[in-house]
């Protein structure tokens, strides 16, 4: 009996692939499958990031100087816990978080540390954060404004995508729809204010990380995408022009072929779905998208093969045609990147971008008759699960209902059952095992950040306009209440120093948390 082999999505993969329908598709143009911009790569590499964010905002600007110093094209935020949900680092919550995952940030004086010596208006900036996503724009926009930037020339994207949180990740405050409400909130107000700015970052990542495959992330993620043109719509914005200013974020695994196909795939689909609801300008349609390599690959064991793992992954996320990438450290199971780790994956970066020949043509795997026809399977299978999440009411309906978690946690157990059984083989987990010293170089996090965290909070509620403070969190109470855009009023209240935990909390007051 001839051996099968299946992709981590379950697409059969036949022997040999013969040529497929004559190709047509062009790069720079409607469905995009081959690439949003016709020459790609040959004028312009993608955008090298590194997520970064640490401890305190000074230690999170140390670093950033020095990634910019080798060559980073573009920053990432990673925001620590208490920041991601709404707690100020001396809430009784932050116990234990603060600085753990990512930077502090408390007030507009952690922002203007954050990036101390780093011009606005000629660094694009990318920040992951969700339910406090607002919060943290404002801030952004406000220092923008204390360095006399000109906002039409700010760029960058903000994650700001609610839904994945509630199916996979779990920073989430509010209930969906005021929380779909402070999203649109900020679609209408950076369209006027923040031309250049990318008001979210549609998040597969994340999906993927809880355990999907590649079907269900590419559908997961285009369905939430979906929600969120709909909610836009329904506000009254104008699909040409919101739509552009939407972007993705997608995890790149080990499977190289199957995640070109999907971003290839994610694309096409892309198109028809802001083709189907009204777009006609073909910015509005096309998908951009940043990719990070994939966190849950990694492994404590032998962890210096994972610098192999990320150079597969950073191949399949550059012949994929991503538009920004971030190159995860060989130590990330272990701990925070340290500098070396953080070096040897953005070399990875700059290896495959200039010395590999993949930025030379466009869509170098095209007509490949395996990749053409996995691309085309992977599609029919991610609409079948777009179809099934449509006829629920559609993304909002599938979480509330458990339905995308549930498909998730199926998926991830079946993986994890297929590595303790052996049938996927794991290098260094489940194959090839060797004896290991512990790693002598581990990055750790002091807990004594809380209290230096506290004592900037205390000084500074000490110092500013108190009387200020609590009339702009009354007004915000009472707007939260109407259907009138917050977002000036948040740019207005950072700007006179209430903290991020009292922004949110006067919105706990309005809508309570989620459960």
């Amino acid at each position: 009996m001839e051996k099968k082999i299946r992709t981590d999505s379950d697409i059969e993969i036949r022997p040999l692939y013969t040529n497929p329908l004559p190709m047509t598709e062009m790069p720079g143009v409607f469905p995009f499958t081959r690439g949003i911009h016709a020459s790609m790569y040959r004028d312009k590499l993608w955008t090298m990031r590194q997520y970064a964010g640490f401890s305190t905002a000074e230690e999170s600007n140390k670093r950033y100087h020095y990634l910019l110093s080798q060559g980073v094209m573009g920053l990432s935020v990673a925001f620590d816990l208490p920041t991601q949900i709404g707690y100020d680092s001396d809430h009784p919550m932050a116990e234990g978080e603060v600085g753990k995952v990512g930077v502090a940030i408390d007030s507009l004086e952690d922002m203007e540390v954050l990036f101390s010596g780093i011009d606005l208006e000629k660094v694009s900036t990318s920040m992951t954060i969700n339910a406090t996503g607002f919060i943290l724009l404002a801030l952004y926009i406000a220092l923008a404004k204390k360095q006399g930037a000109d906002l039409q020339k700010i760029s960058g994207t903000i994650q700001n995508d609610i839904l994945k949180e509630y199916a996979a990740r779990g920073t989430f405050i509010y209930p969906p729809q005021p929380s779909m409400r402070l999203i649109t909130d900020i679609f209408d107000y950076c369209s006027r204010e923040v031309p250049k700015w990318n008001t979210i970052s549609i998040s597969g990542y994340h999906i993927r990380e809880a355990g999907a495959n590649a079907v269900q992330e590419l559908a997961f993620t285009l369905s939430n995408g979906k929600a969120y043109l709909k909610a836009a719509l329904e506000k009254g914005l104008d699909i040409n022009i919101f739509a552009k200013r939407l972007s993705f974020f997608f995890n790149a695994h080990n499977h190289l072929f199957e995640e070109v196909a999907k971003f290839r795939a994610a694309r096409r689909m892309w198109a028809q779905i802001t083709k189907d609801l009204g777009a006609t300008d073909p910015k509005a349609q096309m998908l951009r998208f940043h990719t990070q390599t994939g966190g849950s690959t990694l492994t404590a064991q032998q962890p210096h093969n994972n610098i192999v793992r990320v150079a597969v992954q950073t191949l399949a996320a550059t012949l994929g045609g991503t538009q920004s990438l971030h190159t995860n450290g060989y130590d990330e199971a272990i701990s925070l990147p340290t500098e070396a780790a953080a070096r040897i994956a953005l070399r990875t970066q700059q290896i495959i971008g200039y010395e590999s020949g993949i930025a030379d043509t466009v869509d170098p795997l095209a007509g490949s008759f395996y990749v053409e026809a996995l691309t085309s399977e992977v599609e029919t299978l991610a609409w079948e699960l777009i179809g099934k999440i449509d006829a629920m009411g559609g993304a909002v309906s599938a979480i509330e209902q458990g339905f995308v978690q549930d498909e998730i946690a199926k998926n991830a157990y079946q993986y994890q059952q297929e590595i303790e059984n052996g049938e996927k083989i794991i290098v260094g987990v489940n194959k090839f095992t060797v004896q290991e010293e512990a790693s002598a170089e581990v990055f750790r996090i002091d807990d004594s950040i809380r209290i230096l965290q506290s004592e900037k909070l205390q000084s500074l509620r000490a110092r500013r306009d108190n009387g200020k403070v609590n009339a702009l969190l009354a007004t915000l109470q009472d707007k939260a209440k109407t259907t009138e855009n917050l977002m000036p009023l948040v740019v207005e209240a950072v700007e006179n120093y209430c903290t991020l935990g009292e922004i949110a909390d006067a919105l706990r007051k309005v809508w309570g948390e989620y459960r």
